[in-house]
């Protein structure tokens, strides 16, 4: 049983990365061997249209056929029992490399067949984890939900099953006073961070367990 974490924060020891590592480690307590991979390690692009993966009888077998240096990530992709990845929301939607991950780990699998939409014959269980810098209020009026719910569908569509975990209002600076954000309350921070995180922690190992207990029964 493999769980692949995807982290698409360009901060490699902060909020999202302490979110996945504690997914992943719900999902090794459920049984399964787990990876974390940091997509800012690596120079990629999205989908080239290139459409090698729609042609007839190609053998990409829904695998990217664009070969850079995400390739051995969408191989671990293809090859996990459960996925999870986790963003940072900047400008209402996940960062670009997420996107571009999301685009080069999909598309290949899309069919477009009226009767058959995925190459995924079984279901594999996957989350998005977001975290973002609003509280839970200001999501809901900027319609953060619905913004970011696509790429939560088409994961949902294509691997069977997709869940999704916020994380409002979280720290992005450790001293607030050298920053010019005089719209933030840094000490509101600390004290949000300290009283909410570890419960937001303690969903995401949840949720890492859960996933992998799902992909057993399956």
């Amino acid at each position: 049983m493999k769980a692949l974490f995807i982290n698409g924060s360009p901060r490699k020891n902060w909020n999202t990365f302490k979110l996945l590592e504690s997914a992943m480690k719900g999902a090794a307590e459920a049984g399964a061997e787990g990876e974390l991979i940091n997509l800012y390690d690596n120079a990629f692009k999205g989908c080239i249209s290139c459409f090698a993966c729609k042609l007839k009888n190609n053998k990409t077998n829904g695998l990217c056929a664009f070969k850079d240096a995400l390739t051995p990530t969408l191989e671990k992709a293809r090859a996990a029992d459960v996925i999870v990845i986790g963003s940072p929301v900047y400008f209402s939607n996940p960062t670009g490399v997420v996107r571009a991950f999301i685009e080069r780990l999909l598309f290949p699998v899309l069919r477009y067949d009226l009767n058959d939409r995925t190459l995924i014959k079984k279901i594999v269980p996957t989350a998005m984890i977001y975290t973002m810098n609003c509280p839970e209020d200001y999501m809901e009026q900027v319609n953060y939900p619905v913004l970011l719910s696509p790429n939560d569908q088409a994961l949902k569509m294509l691997f069977g099953y997709c869940e999704t975990l916020y994380s409002c209002d979280t720290r992005q600076f450790t001293d607030y006073s050298r920053y010019d954000v005089t719209m933030f309350n840094g000490e509101h921070k600390v004290k949000h961070q300290a009283e909410q995180f570890p419960k937001d922690l303690e969903k995401a190992f949840e949720l890492g367990k859960r996933l992998v207990e799902k992909a057993i029964k399956n």
